[in-house]
C-alpha cells in the first residue's frame, strides 16, 4: 500500500511538471518563427501577472469548498482545453498568427495552471499525512520525478518533429504537447485519494493569502532588505526560459555553426539545466549549514552572472563547453535562492504567519520579480537584437550579467549575514 500510494503520486508530479517542460523553454523559439519575437516577454510576463493573484484564490476555494485533487483536475482541464485551443490556433493561422488571440488562450492557460503547482502540493502533503508519511523525508523523492517530468517533455519536443521535418520546439505542436499532458493530469485526478475540505475553518481573505499578515516582517531591517533584494533577483528567474532557445536556435542560420548538434538541439542543450537543478537540490542542507544564508544567496547572484556571461561568451561549435557550464551553474543560481530563501523565511517567521510569508516571498520573487524581469528583457533583447542594425546577442547577455553582478554587490553590502542558524524569529 505505501509503495502504492508514492507511485500515485510520483505519476501525478510526473505529468503535472510534464505540463510546463512542453513550453516553458521553447515557446519563444515559436513566437520568432511567427513574428512574435518582440512580444515573447508578454508571454512570459503573464505568467508573473496571474501569480500574484490567483494561486489565492484557488487556494482559498480548495480550503474551503471543492476538495484539492478534484480542483486541480478542473483546473488542469481548462489550462489543456486552452493550450491545445493555442495550438489549434497555430496549426490553422500558419505564419499568419496573430497576437491578440494566441495572447488569449494563453494567458487562460497559465491562468488556470500556475496554481495547480501549489495544489499539487497540497495533495501531496494531505494524502502523505493521511497515510501516515513523513512530509520532510518522503515528499522529495516524489517530487523530484515532476522535475523528471519536466526534462522528459522538453527532450520529448526537442527530438519530435512533425511531417515537414520541422522539430516541436520550433512550432505550435509544443502546445498540444502540453495540452495533452494537462488533460491527463484532469483525468488521473480522478483517482486520486480524496482530500477532504474544512467548511468550519476560519475565511481567509484573498490579501491575507497574497500575505498581506506577512508585511510585518518589513519592520525588520534585515527581512526588509532580504525581501527587497529577493524581488530585485527574482527579475533573473524567467530570461533563460524565455530567449535562451531563441537564441542558440538562431545559431542555425550562421554558416559556421548551421550544422551543430547544439544549435539544432536547443532543448536538449537546455534541458541540462533541469538536470543541474536536481542536484542542486541536493547541495543545499549543506551550503545553509556551513554558510548560511548570506553567502549561499551571494553564491546564487553568482551564479546568475556566470549563467549570463556564459551564454555571451559561447557558441554550440568550439564553444559550446561555456553552453554546458552556463546549463551546470543554473542548478546554484535558481535552487540556491528559490529554496534556500523559502527555507529562510520559513525560520524566521512566526507560526502565525509562516503561510503569509511564504506568499510573500513567491509576491516579490515569482510575482513582482520576474514580470519587470521579463518585461525588461525583452525591451533590451528588443533593442541590441529584433530592432538593431547589426544584432547582437552577446550584448544582451551581458547586460542581463552585469545586472546580476550589481545586485550581488549591494546586497553584500546592504544585508546583514545573521549568520548559519539557527535564525531567531522576527514576528
Amino acid at each position: 500500500m505505501d509503495k502504492a500510494i508514492r507511485i500515485r503520486l510520483i505519476l501525478m508530479n510526473f505529468f503535472q511538471w510534464a505540463v510546463w517542460g512542453a513550453y516553458l523553454t521553447s515557446m519563444g523559439s515559436y513566437l520568432v518563427s511567427v513574428g512574435l519575437a518582440e512580444k515573447i516577454g508578454l508571454f512570459y510576463a503573464m505568467q508573473g501577472v496571474v501569480s500574484i493573484f490567483m494561486p489565492a484564490i484557488i487556494g482559498i476555494i480548495a480550503d474551503k469548498y471543492i476538495p484539492a485533487q478534484r480542483l486541480l483536475g478542473l483546473c488542469h482541464l481548462i489550462a489543456g482545453a486552452a493550450m491545445v485551443g493555442a495550438g489549434l490556433y497555430g496549426h490553422s493561422a500558419g505564419a499568419d498568427v496573430g497576437f491578440g488571440l494566441l495572447f488569449a488562450l494563453y494567458t487562460l492557460s497559465v491562468g488556470f495552471y500556475m496554481p495547480t503547482i501549489a495544489l499539487s502540493n497540497s495533495v501531496a502533503f494531505k494524502v502523505l499525512v493521511k497515510n501516515g508519511f513523513d512530509t520532510v523525508k518522503d515528499f522529495p523523492p516524489i517530487r523530484v520525478f515532476g522535475t523528471v517530468g519536466f526534462i522528459c517533455s522538453m527532450l520529448f519536443v526537442n527530438f519530435m518533429k512533425d511531417v515537414d521535418g520541422i522539430q516541436f520546439q520550433h512550432t505550435y505542436n509544443q502546445f498540444y504537447v502540453s495540452g495533452i499532458a494537462g488533460l491527463i493530469v484532469f483525468l488521473y485526478s480522478f483517482t486520486l485519494p480524496a482530500c477532504p475540505v474544512n467548511r468550519q475553518a476560519k475565511s481567509q481573505s484573498i490579501a491575507e493569502a497574497l500575505g498581506s499578515k506577512a508585511f510585518r516582517l518589513f519592520k525588520n531591517r534585515g527581512m526588509a532588505t532580504f525581501f527587497v533584494f529577493s524581488m530585485l533577483l527574482g527579475v533573473a528567474l524567467q530570461i533563460t526560459n524565455g530567449f535562451a532557445n531563441p537564441f542558440i536556435s538562431h545559431f542555425k542560420e550562421v554558416p559556421e555553426f548551421a550544422d551543430t548538434w547544439g544549435a539544432r538541439n536547443a532543448n536538449a542543450l537546455i534541458s541540462i539545466s533541469q538536470m543541474s537543478e536536481t542536484l542542486g537540490i541536493l547541495l543545499i542542507p549543506v551550503a545553509m549549514k556551513f554558510l548560511g544564508i548570506k553567502k549561499v544567496m551571494l553564491a546564487a547572484m553568482i551564479a546568475w552572472v556566470f549563467r549570463f556571461g556564459l551564454f555571451g561568451l559561447g557558441d554550440p561549435g568550439p564553444g559550446v563547453w561555456m553552453f554546458i557550464l552556463s546549463m551546470i551553474v543554473y542548478g546554484v543560481a535558481f535552487d540556491f535562492f528559490n529554496i534556500s530563501g523559502a527555507l529562510y523565511v520559513e525560520q524566521r517567521s512566526s507560526d502565525d504567519i509562516k503561510s503569509s510569508a511564504q506568499g510573500l516571498f513567491m509576491l516579490m520573487t515569482n510575482g513582482i520579480g520576474a514580470t519587470v524581469g521579463t518585461l525588461s528583457a525583452q525591451a533590451v533583447v528588443n533593442h541590441f537584437v529584433y530592432n538593431a542594425a547589426e544584432p547582437s546577442w552577446s550584448t544582451a547577455w551581458y547586460v542581463f550579467a552585469g545586472y546580476a553582478l550589481v545586485v550581488a554587490i549591494l546586497f553584500a553590502i546592504c544585508f546583514k549575514d545573521p549568520g548559519k542558524g539557527p535564525y531567531s524569529k522576527v514576528a
